[in-house]
């Protein structure tokens, strides 16, 4: 017997003694034996309607009785018909990719015990909908007792209440049978959902509160919620985040869409098109249905429009869908402060930003950061890539820019983006004194900030975190010089240079400083000027380029020679001097070699005399004054060890290994080759390890052996692809090979 039966028994016993009529006196007044009203009372025979009416009538119970067995028999009707009821609109069409996913969604449909309740959480427009509905569709045979669809987004749409209602009245309920309270209601739907097999989707859910009046502890009874919020309060969910498509999955899914002319478009352009739309699913499907309904257009004539980022949501937008419209959903509970944190990210021009910056942006404390951020997270408006990172959606960046940032004063705006600046400031010079503690700075330098903790405190760390920064240091470079903070940018590209030496960066070391130039010319600071060419060809003569290293170093040395800057004029002609010799020019590049030597050593540099010394090591090397270059490369290394300059030891045991095979010394020059590759490998640098690897390459070669040779000079072109025959002497020696 059901729970509904046990009930109208308990309700009659209760009736019956309450009233002082005992069993048998009973059995007499119904005209129904004693035996079968026993049975009745304790759940174990169903009542008829007959008997139900006669002890409605004995019992002055106002059809009460009677309205009990109703709602048994409209019960049992109803779930008779939920056999075949399956509520679920139509399985998405289109469908791609995240089957990973699918597998877990159909692991957790599909057991018997576990979680009650799977969250599919993610940004909005991510098409946590038709993914909800692909995985229940899939499992759809599991659920014999009925599949059932209820979408809080709709308009007009009410809380878990109206939800079990409409479930009960789906059933046969009568509206009049329900209980009114909601816990009454939710005791009435979970104590009759023995044995029974049914899958809820919950569709745009808000609250916790709007599931877990649902919730029963049936294992076959299961309920999938997507939501724009992780619901964190239910605690024991299974919690799967939907993620944008992975590239290949957004590009099919662009051409499921998008029709013929989406089929048979290059991958190049579809790639671009499904970048512009950050692979979100839902700005995929707008962009490919605009395609498929404008006959005149082409995928390239799309990509161009989109590429242009100030119409981009409006091209987003089809009238009925719009990205701008779903994420406004997602921000309109935000607190304000919240709001207001995720207006000024949109100012952050980096692809991320580590939590520290969040707190200078917003002019607020790290944990009040942290504490803000994660409610942004909860709602998938940005994303944690680590524990003190994040990053945030192109479309929810220009959102925030569009349709968050004019609330903000301008004058807000500019603060929050001046302490940005200054914050990553403070870290890059504190990383780069880590780097090369012996680097002359200029006085200018701002290094006075306040006193806080650094996410590094070695070099190594330092190292590291530049590695993960740099891209976000050089838009703040870039911000800094299109804002006319001048002073901040050439600074910034300062601090980045002997990390971009480091890591062979010349790309974005030439950018920055081609800032750093344009700011200090703007601000007519000619110091700054001076410093910023000179840097400026440093990194042109380290690519290769040595005519525009030459042309930039005449021009910081004009610059000088006019402020009387006698560091800076010995600094300039040693540069030169290093592009003299690249050039073969050797006699000039000899005579500034020894002039920076002498007055560094004056001057007290030592680091600086000793990369002197070890430039006339490789010079002495060129014109085959082989043991005065090994000479010199090895007291370079000496003075470089006592300094605790790492790399600069790697360059100089390097420089000796070439001296000895330009000597001939092949087993002196393989040890030193040897030695340095060990050494580069504890620096990091894999510019160096390549060279190092290459000379043993090498030295195979001129033996003989050219298959241990090519396997070396494998290994150099994966450590470092291209090595320039320009500036390094083993390069010169294999291409010759």
């Amino acid at each position: 017997m059901n729970d509904i039966t046990r009930d109208f028994g308990e309700e009659l016993r209760r009736r019956r003694e309450a009233r002082g009529i005992g069993l048998i006196a009973f059995s007499f007044q119904i005209g129904f034996s004693k035996g079968h009203l026993s049975k009745v009372e304790r759940g174990l025979a169903k009542p008829t309607r007959e008997f139900a009416e006669s002890c409605d009538d004995a019992l002055a119970a106002h059809g009460e009785l009677m309205d009990l067995l109703s709602i048994e028999e409209s019960w049992e009707t109803g779930f008779g018909e939920m056999k075949t009821f399956v509520g679920l609109p139509a399985s998405p069409s289109r469908f791609v990719g995240r089957s990973g996913e699918l597998a877990r969604i159909a692991e957790y449909l599909t057991a018997e015990t576990g979680d009650a309740v799977c969250v599919l959480s993610g940004m909005a427009g991510s098409g946590e909908t038709a993914f909800a509905l692909k995985g229940a569709w899939n499992a759809v045979a599991s659920f014999s007792d009925g599949c059932f669809f209820f979408d809080f987004g709709e308009e007009g749409a009410g809380g878990a209440r109206d939800v079990l209602e409409s479930l009960l009245r789906l059933l046969g309920v009568p509206k009049e049978h329900l209980p009114l309270r909601q816990d009454a209601l939710s005791n009435f739907w979970r104590s009759r959902l023995g044995g029974r097999r049914l899958l809820i989707i919950l569709n745009n859910v808000r609250s916790a509160a709007d599931v877990t009046p649902l919730l029963s502890a049936e294992p076959g009874c299961k309920i999938l919620v997507t939501s724009r919020s992780r619901l964190s309060a239910l605690d024991d969910a299974a919690h799967l985040s939907v993620d944008v498509l992975g590239g290949v999955e957004a590009d099919a899914l662009f051409r499921a869409v998008g029709g013929e002319r989406a089929a048979s478009a290059a991958d190049q352009t579809v790639r671009a098109v499904v970048e512009h739309c950050g692979r979100l699913p839902l700005a995929v499907r707008i962009v490919a249905a605009r395609l498929h309904s404008r006959p005149m257009r082409t995928v390239a004539e799309l990509e161009r429009m989109l590429s242009h980022e100030a119409c981009r949501l409006e091209l987003l937008d089809d009238g009925e869908r719009s990205v701008t419209a779903a994420l406004m959903v997602s921000c309109t509970e935000l607190p304000p402060e919240q709001r207001r944190l995720l207006a000024l990210l949109a100012l952050h021009p980096g692809p991320g930003a580590d939590l520290g910056s969040v707190a200078a942006l917003a002019g607020i404390d790290l944990p009040r950061a942290t504490m803000l951020t994660d409610g942004l997270a909860d709602v998938h408006l940005v994303v944690y890539e680590s524990s003190d990172r994040i990053a945030i959606h192109d479309l929810v960046r220009q959102f925030a820019r569009n349709l968050l940032l004019p609330y903000v004063p301008v004058e807000e705006q500019y603060s929050a983006v001046r302490r940005l600046l200054e914050h990553g400031l403070r870290l890059a010079v504190t990383a780069d004194k880590l780097l090369t503690p012996q680097r002359y700075r200029p006085p200018a330098i701002l290094d006075d900030f306040p006193t806080r903790p650094m996410p590094f405190n070695d070099r190594a760390a330092a190292v590291a975190w530049l590695e993960a920064e740099w891209r976000c240091l050089v838009a703040l470079c870039r911000t800094a010089a299109e804002r006319g903070l001048h002073s901040l940018c050439w600074q910034l590209a300062f601090a980045l240079r002997e990390f971009f030496y480091l890591a062979k960066l010349w790309g974005p070391w030439i950018e920055t400083h081609q800032l750093a130039v344009e700011s200090a010319r703007a601000a007519g600071v000619r110091m700054w000027l001076a410093i910023s060419l000179g840097n400026l060809g440093v990194a042109y003569a380290d690519r290769g380029d040595l005519t525009k290293a030459v042309d930039h170093f005449q021009q910081s040395l004009v610059l000088y020679q006019q402020l009387g800057d006698e560091h800076g004029i010995v600094n300039t002609i040693s540069n030169l001097a290093w592009a003299e010799l690249y050039l073969g020019e050797y006699g000039k590049s000899l005579d500034g070699l020894r002039t920076a030597l002498k007055h560094y050593r004056r001057l007290g540099n030592r680091r600086n005399a000793a990369i002197a010394l070890r430039g006339i090591a490789l010079l002495e090397a060129e014109l085959e004054f082989c043991p005065a270059a090994v000479q010199h490369a090895q007291q370079a290394r000496k003075e470089f060890s006592t300094l605790g300059l790492e790399l600069d030891v790697v360059m100089s045991v390097n420089c000796s290994a070439w001296a000895h095979f330009r000597l001939g010394d092949h087993q002196a020059a393989g040890a030193d080759y040897e030695e340095a590759l060990a050494l580069a490998e504890g620096c990091g640098s894999r510019y160096e390890m390549a060279r190092a690897v290459t000379g043993l390459g090498n030295i195979y070669q001129a033996s003989g052996d050219r298959e241990k040779a090519a396997k070396l000079w494998a290994r150099a072109d994966t450590l470092y692809g291209g090595l320039e025959p320009v500036m390094l002497g083993e390069a010169r020696v294999r291409l010759a090979s």
